[in-house]
């Protein structure tokens, strides 16, 4: 029985593998196809071959080289990063026909380890993880064994921040509440992972606002009482030369649905208006040219959020801190 189930779950597995992928050929959309509708292969990823009629030539278990090639038979380095098993296929049994007469290969994937996703932050398991099957986000956080908790007046409580909690795909952040998605049960947030991934999980302790853009020395600010904006220029060093004063912008609340302010600096060192005060996590960015919308400069304010409380907590936290997880994972955890 044992045999037969894995000979079956074998077969379903390849079955998704490369099932959509005539699908993909007759599609007219220009868009990327998701990992998810069409399966292709990387370095990491193993598969096992068949050669048809002649078992003396079957292998099983055969790595693709971290430089995305594959050896079988008398085809060596073949380069076969990004193709489908069925793209595998038919390369394989045209570079075989040199050798053999009328080759044809039975290829099933053995592992799946090419195609990876981060989370970090207040999280229970953090690093890289495989996606080896369609994940989304409530199961990432799940396969993370959830969020982390901590003690407050005698009761336990997560410690995740959903309104500063986001995912980065492709060097952007997602338009994904998580807010909407943990406490509302809003599913339409619960979007599926793709490769390369980054979730990060915010803090909701901590006591900082951060301040970006033209200022001497931007990053983040432990917050104090009476804090204000002036105050907050002050101690990152002052403005830098050609920094435009006269709209400052500041951020505050949800990443998703976010209050803005726009402060007038040059009015307020003039003596003309109050001061304008901060709250805890308040993000303030100051442009070095002029702008009239907020819209206009919110996205570049936000990364220079997103890549600072990811920078911040990989210094934190990993020792001898990498900048590109992908490449070398040292110090990374790396979860099957």
């Amino acid at each position: 029985m044992r045999s037969i189930f894995v000979i079956i779950s074998s077969l379903a597995l390849w079955a998704w593998l490369t099932g959509a992928y005539a699908q993909s050929e007759v599609s007219t959309t220009t868009a990327p196809v998701s990992w998810r509708e069409r399966y292709t292969l990387g370095p990491g990823d193993v598969v096992d071959i068949r050669f048809y009629g002649s078992s003396a030539l079957d292998r099983a278990g055969l790595r693709i080289a971290p430089d995305g090639t594959l050896s079988y038979l008398q085809v060596n380095s073949l380069y076969v990063d990004g193709l489908s098993i069925d793209e595998l296929r038919s390369k394989l049994e045209q570079n075989l026909r040199k050798f053999h007469r009328d080759p044809r290969l039975i290829i099933t994937p053995g592992e799946l380890n090419s195609k990876r996703y981060v989370i970090l932050g207040k999280i229970m398991d953090k690093g890289v993880f495989t996606l080896d099957r369609p994940i989304t986000l409530l199961e990432a956080i799940a396969r993370s064994r959830g969020i982390e908790t901590g003690l407050f007046e005698q009761s336990t409580v997560e410690i995740a921040d959903m309104d500063r909690s986001f995912i980065i795909r492709n060097g952007e952040r997602l338009d994904v509440d998580f807010a909407k998605l943990y406490f509302e049960g809003d599913l339409s947030q619960n979007v599926y992972l793709e490769p390369r991934d980054y979730i990060y999980l915010a803090s909701n302790l901590s006591s900082e606002y951060y301040v970006f853009g033209s200022v001497s020395t931007p990053g983040a600010q432990g917050i104090t009482n009476r804090a204000t904006l002036v105050s907050a220029i002050t101690r990152r060093k002052g403005f830098t030369e050609g920094a435009w004063l006269n709209r400052v912008l500041v951020i505050r609340g949800s990443m998703s649905d976010p209050e803005l302010f726009i402060v007038d600096v040059k009015s307020i060192l003039a003596g003309l208006e109050a001061d304008f005060p901060l709250a805890p996590g308040d993000i303030v960015y100051v442009n070095d040219r002029p702008w009239y919308k907020a819209e206009q400069i919110l996205d570049t304010a936000m990364q220079n959020f997103l890549s600072s409380a990811t920078s911040t907590w990989v210094d934190a936290n990993v020792p001898d801190a990498i900048a590109n997880p992908w490449l070398d994972r040292t110090g990374w955890r790396d979860s099957e």
